[in-house]
């Protein structure tokens, strides 16, 4: 039989790979579906690849490359039977298989056992040999085996800081003893015990005493009394205080000397009078702090739908996402879009197309693994029912497995989130982040990846008209650009409830002075009119040079719509900078419309009686010397010598480091070494710097008074030459440059928010439209959302109709900072509305939605997407 195996194996033997650093083994997911090893057909990995596949989706790949060899991974799964022994997590039969391995559910450890099998499996004929088979293979495919089963998984090298790889359960969590001294923790005003610290506070499972640390994550001061009580009592698990939320808390175990998990958490802080549902973070930066105002502890369960009948839901578009550890951000974002028709059409409508197309390594293909996402969120197959027998057995043995979705099985978005966040430094990391940011983030990709082919971002496109006007001259000037959110301003001095406000203030002081308990937080309620009436107020331009004038002037700007798209995504923008550079969220009630008229903002264009600014840009200031073409220190244009300097001491030549500080417009040593990073290699790399443009004539400035030149839709060339020697592409320079008015710091910002991508000739111009004709202003006869039948000749590609939306979806953010808090969003689909709450079950409100209704009355809700009012 060794022979007969060996003899089958060997014309597929130079196929067969041995994995090597830096190779990625998929052997936990589907690159086409979210199939694995403990789905009914299993996973293939192939041999050569290490891509995994599922059964629908391996001869896809079998005959796009000719790869025959895979290795067939089945993981059973099976309730343990009464008496066995149980753990932290299930047991494993087969120990020498999957060693790293993810469950790909929500199993309780206690309750079940898995059994793994493998197996290589030969195409096309599905020929199988059962593993492990070292007697009866070759070498080369032993090792090949053995290496693909014991291999990390292909997210670990991506997420090395990922709590959910590296944290384990403690060894005390199943029998931690706790006494029953009567201790309960109130939800604020904490301190230290021994010397009434009130940050970095611990508080230990065994005995409820509440001490500070020093020893864990941040250092951000304390005594080091959780670690002397811990010497002296031996009580080995504590919780930091204001990490607590109802995904869990950070809990340091002082025997393990490591952070653990505690699958129990839930149980032992309720021995203490904690209930995670209700709790929530307060933390700014890992800092505790009473000073600034806490959302209402209710809050949690009205935006979660805690208390209400609701109805659970299953099926397609009801799947829910699973968790990454601070993913929810993401979750929502996609719960929302692929509500759109519009994105449902692009990647799920064209999944065969693309899947057929795809490259060889569909896991880096953007379009690849949105239809994928796609698919697994509408297509119903991992959001199923349970069977009648199965919800009664589950019931009976512990309600609230079902009430926390232990049902739903959901989908996992690891891979997805691989992909996209590649690069990022923010996305890429298992942080908090902002949906808002992510949101446009992902509009971002849609567009790069959608050149010539539909894009479904159009449903969100839209042209903002800025008219500036100088407030000397009165003269103004009209542009466009395109831009995907309307940011509304939360005016904390439009507040309805002023006076109430003032009161609280006065009290918060009063009790800090005296040392006394913070009086209960009162909220700023501010109208959405206010909101709205703020966007619409005119604001200073800063730095506004006026052609009019020829010299500096005050300027002041207003927005308005010029098109309205058919999704219109709104956000509240509650969050700050504080002082210390930490985001923090203003506490405002905002009473959110279920339906909006914004027809009154529709963009006009230039009006009778206006004048407009000449079209003229301010002198070009240049060295008055410029008969020798090299430069030296003493004609040299102005250049900041200390980052010169900065950059010469680490060995760079020293014109070189005179170029890099110039042509990054001096905007620091940093800057200037990114540079020279891409320049080092050009042949005039260390010759002095020159300026060929110098020697060129000017251009004639007869017709433009003091020296002013025309204004000709193009940036200054200086500008362009700037980041062009940067190594950013001319078209592109020159649209950052439009786009920010030709501001080079923002140019540059621009640029990393708008990589360069390859576009249609219709959407080359996006973003920098200077047109003055009005082409997409006085499309107010538009009653449907159409395609402007213009946009090839005049501009981007814009969808416009009419001013009215209605509210379909709320994308609600609880949490006093981006750093921390909990994503949830609703949904409204069929006339009720969703709750949609990470991979739980999704649930259908009642008539009467908690947080549908209620929403205006918290301080969560901070991003909206509208859809055009259905035409009657």
């Amino acid at each position: 039989m060794a022979a007969d195996l060996g003899e089958l194996l060997v014309p597929f033997m130079p196929t067969i790979r041995v994995p090597k650093t830096g190779d990625r083994v998929y052997k936990s997911e589907c690159a086409f579906s979210f199939d694995s090893p403990e789905s009914e057909g299993g996973l293939y990995v192939c041999m050569n690849t290490f891509l995994g596949f599922g059964r629908e989706h391996v001869e896809r790949h079998y005959r796009k490359t000719g790869q025959s060899v895979y290795m067939h991974l089945k993981r059973h799964v099976k309730e343990k039977a009464t008496g066995a022994a149980g753990g932290a997590i299930p047991r494993r039969r087969n120990g020498k298989v999957f060693l790293d391995l993810e469950l790909n559910r929500d199993f309780n450890g206690e309750d079940y056992e898995y059994e793994d099998e493998a197996k290589l499996v030969i195409f096309p004929d599905h020929f199988e040999i059962p593993l492990p088979n070292i007697e009866e293979l070759p070498a080369l495919v032993t090792i090949a085996c053995d290496a693909v089963l014991n291999a990390h998984s292909a997210y670990k090298k991506q997420e090395p800081e990922s709590w959910e790889e590296e944290i384990q359960v403690s060894r005390h969590a199943r029998s931690l003893r706790q006494l029953d001294n009567g201790v309960r923790i109130p939800p604020s005003g904490w301190k230290c015990q021994k010397c009434e610290m009130r940050e970095n506070l611990w508080l230990n499972l065994t005995d409820g005493s509440v001490l500070c640390g020093k020893w864990f994550f941040d250092g951000s001061g304390g005594n080091g009394h959780a670690l002397e009580h811990y010497r002296e009592y031996n009580y080995p698990l504590a919780v930091k205080l204001d990490t607590i939320t109802p995904d869990g808390a950070d809990v340091y175990s002082f025997e393990e000397e490591e952070a653990v998990l505690d699958p129990h958490i839930s149980e032992h802080l309720s021995h203490f009078g904690i209930d995670m549902v209700q709790m929530q973070r307060r933390t700014e930066n890992g800092h505790h702090t009473d000073n600034n105002p806490r959302p209402r502890v209710s809050e949690w369960e009205v935006i979660q739908e805690s208390g209400m009948k609701l109805k659970a839901v299953y099926g397609s578009g009801y799947t829910g996402i699973k968790n990454l550890g601070n993913s929810c951000y993401l979750s929502t974002v996609l719960q929302v879009l692929f509500s759109i028709p519009d994105f449902q059409r692009m990647y799920v409508g064209n999944l065969q197309r693309i899947f057929d197309y795809s490259p060889l390594d569909p896991t880096q293909d953007f379009a690849t693994q949105m239809a994928k996402l796609g698919h697994g969120l509408l297509s119903g197959q991992y959001s199923k029912p349970p069977m009648k027998s199965e919800l009664i057995e589950q019931v009976m043995k512990e309600e609230h497995k079902v009430l926390n979705g232990h049902l739903q099985r959901g989908i996992s978005p690891r891979m997805f989130k691989a992909l996209v966040s590649r690069g990022h430094p923010e996305f890429s990391s298992n942080r908090q982040q902002d949906a808002h940011e992510f949101f446009l983030h992902l509009i971002n990709l849609v567009e790069r990846n959608s050149a010539g082919s539909e894009n479904p971002s159009d449903s969100f496109r839209f042209l903002v008209e800025e008219r500036v006007q100088c407030c000397q001259s009165r003269r103004v000037r009209y542009t466009q650009r395109v831009d995907y959110c309307m940011q509304l301003p939360a005016p904390i001095e439009a507040a309805s409830n002023r006076e109430e406000l003032l009161t609280y203030e006065a009290k918060r002081k009063e009790a800090e002075e005296n040392t006394r308990a913070p009086p209960e937080p009162v909220r700023a309620r501010i109208p959405f009119t206010a909101c709205l009436q703020a966007f619409t107020e005119p604001e200073n331009v800063p730095d506004f040079w006026s052609s009019a004038l020829q010299a500096k002037s005050a300027g002041v700007k207003t927005s308005r719509f010029a098109s309205f798209p058919e999704y219109l995504a709104v956000q509240i923008k509650k969050f700050t900078f504080g002082v210390d550079w930490v985001p923090k969220k203003f506490d405002v009630a905002i009473d959110v419309p279920d339906f909006l008229d914004l027809s009154r903002l529709r963009a006009t264009g230039l009006q009778t009686g206006e004048e407009e600014l000449p079209d003229l840009l301010p002198p070009i200031v240049l060295p008055e010397d410029t008969r020798d073409n090299s430069m030296s220190s003493s004609d040299s244009p102005e250049i900041d010598e200390g980052a010169v300097m900065q950059l010469a001491e680490m060995g760079f030549p020293l014109e070189a480091c005179r170029k890099a500080v110039y042509y990054t417009g001096n905007m620091g040593p940093e800057m200037a070494f990114n540079w020279i990073i891409a320049h080092m290699e050009e042949p005039d790399f260390a010759e002095p710097l020159t300026l060929p443009s110098m020697l060129e004539p000017l251009p004639s400035t007869s017709d433009s008074p003091m020296g002013a030149t025309p204004l000709d839709n193009s940036p200054p060339e200086e500008s362009v030459a700037i980041l062009t020697s940067m190594g950013f592409p001319r078209n592109h320079s020159i649209r950052a440059l439009k786009a920010t008015n030709n501001n080079l710091e923002r140019a540059l910002d621009w640029i990393f928010t708008h990589p360069a991508e390859e576009e249609s000739d219709a959407l080359s111009d996006m973003a920098d439209s200077q047109s003055n004709d009005n082409t997409f202003s006085n499309l107010n006869s538009h009653s449907d959302s159409t395609l402007s039948p213009d946009r090839d000749m005049s501009g981007p590609r814009v969808k416009d109709g009419p001013g009215r939306y209605e509210l379909f979806a709320l994308i609600s953010h609880m949490g006093a900072s981006t750093m921390s808090g909990h994503y949830v969003c609703h949904i409204k689909k069929e006339g009720r509305w969703v709750i949609y709450n990470d991979h739980k079950k999704n649930w259908q409100t009642p008539e009467t939605s908690a947080a549908a209704e209620t929403m205006e009355e918290t301080s969560q809700t901070s991003f909206l997407p509208y859809r055009h009012l259905t035409q009657e």
